[in-house]
């Protein structure tokens, strides 16, 4: 499977607009002290989804997409081929799924229903708005949970569908990948992480003193970590941009976000002779109602969707909640993500350096992505390791990346699609 070849545009839009759209939650949801991570992936298949029953050409301003084929092909090379399972040939284990909720005084348009089906993978339930609101919230929730292995929880929150909700469209996304070079837990060892108010916390930190994929520059460095492969093509990797400076985040993510192609620009492509090296284990949770995100970074709302439904009122999509879980440890990475729109009747109205110290021990952006496409799967910070949601506090739980977990909470996580082309 050659998917630079079979996916039809670049995706340096696509990633341009997902960093763009990562800067403004950085600057206004992660407050506090607090960490985040969303997926550009999966609000992306959304808005793809929503534009495929719209009309007018908003979204595909926003999207940077030339047409509605052009979303729906790329969705679909998305669901069917990069998040095809990778672990029966040894690698992540991958998987995307959308769903459909539509009113049973509604039926989908013979078109719309086609595009869901073949384009989106997604099978159509029709269910009771009208009276059974909240059941069908519960289950489009239990629907994101299993889907993503547990990891996601109350994706909608009470009293976001309602007796006026006409249609919900969501999608799942989940990963689960093993370093191809593992970290031995034995010699993990608490470390202080120095914080952006000045203080640190004692955290566990990860090392190893083989040679790694590092690339120095005046004022940051970059690590990237592969996950194992197996006979699979498709090669997934963490990359972790670290400033050289502790309160040099910010600046970072400007110039990240702000300069075309930065990622794929600046990645390392061999390995060197490392000096202290260390990265600390973390564990986030976030969520958001990415609609309000999506309408401050200049995305009007609502999206009147008169091509999705046959019905008389005019279907919008009034609100769009996003969550997103990523765990790292020393077998690998285990993150999921999920977003739901929810349509309602509207009223009308580089250089190389042979020894180099790698220590994270200061707040850094990562990137988890697929490197022979440049998708971006999910972006985040890390201010504190130590915290396990956006806000204040810490919450501990004992699930393992590779194994079973049988004390999951109720987590808020944050996921926000990425847009763009794709090669």
């Amino acid at each position: 499977m050659n998917l630079r070849k079979s996916l039809p545009k670049s995706v340096l839009d696509q990633t341009d607009v997902s960093l763009s759209l990562a800067k403004h939650v950085i600057s206004t949801k992660a407050k506090d002290g607090g960490n985040l991570v969303f997926s550009p992936l999966s609000i992306q298949v959304a808005l793809a989804l929503i534009a495929a029953g719209s009309t007018g050409d908003q979204l595909l301003h926003y999207l940077k997409a030339e047409s509605v084929q052009d979303l729906r092909s790329q969705a679909s090379q998305l669901v069917t081929q990069l998040f095809a399972d990778g672990a029966p040939l040894g690698g992540p284990r991958l998987s995307f799924a959308n769903g459909v909720w539509v009113d049973k005084s509604l039926t989908l348009k013979p078109v719309y229903k086609q595009i869901v089906k073949n384009d989106f993978r997604s099978a159509s339930n029709r269910v009771d708005f009208k009276s059974k609101a909240d059941d069908v919230r519960q289950e489009v929730n239990t629907w994101a949970e299993k889907k993503t292995s547990g990891l996601i929880k109350d994706l909608l929150p009470p009293g976001s569908v309602n007796s006026k909700t006409r249609v919900i469209l969501a999608n799942a996304v989940y990963f689960k990948g093993a370093w191809s070079e593992k970290f031995d837990p034995s010699l993990t060892e608490d470390h202080d992480f120095f914080l952006v108010n000045g203080s640190s916390a004692r955290v566990p930190f990860m090392t190893s003193n083989k040679r790694q994929h590092i690339r120095s520059f005046d004022d940051f460095k970059v690590l990237s970590l592969p996950y194992e492969q197996g006979d699979d093509k498709r090669r997934f990797a963490m990359h972790i941009f670290l400033p050289n400076a502790k309160d040099g985040l910010p600046a970072l993510v400007e110039k990240v976000s702000s300069t075309s192609g930065f990622i794929e620009d600046h990645l390392p492509y061999r390995k060197v002779v490392v000096g202290d090296f260390r990265i600390p284990k973390f564990k986030i949770n976030f969520g958001f109602e990415a609609s309000k995100a999506l309408k401050r970074h200049g995305l009007v709302l609502p999206f009147l969707c008169s091509e999705m439904v046959d019905s008389i009122e005019t279907v919008g999509v009034n609100k769009i909640y996003h969550k997103t879980f990523i765990e790292v440890n020393e077998e690998g990475t285990e993150a999921a993500a999920a977003t739901a729109a929810v349509l309602v009747s509207w009223s009308m109205g580089r250089r190389h350096v042979d020894l180099i110290d790698f220590v994270a021990d200061h707040p850094f952006l990562f990137v988890v992505r697929e490197d022979m496409t440049g998708v971006v799967l999910f972006v985040g910070q890390v201010l504190n390791p130590e915290l396990n949601g956006n806000g204040n506090g810490s919450k501990k739980r004992k699930r393992g990346i590779l194994g079973n977990d049988n004390s999951k909470k109720d987590s808020e996580v944050f996921s926000g699609f990425q847009q763009g082309d794709f090669k």
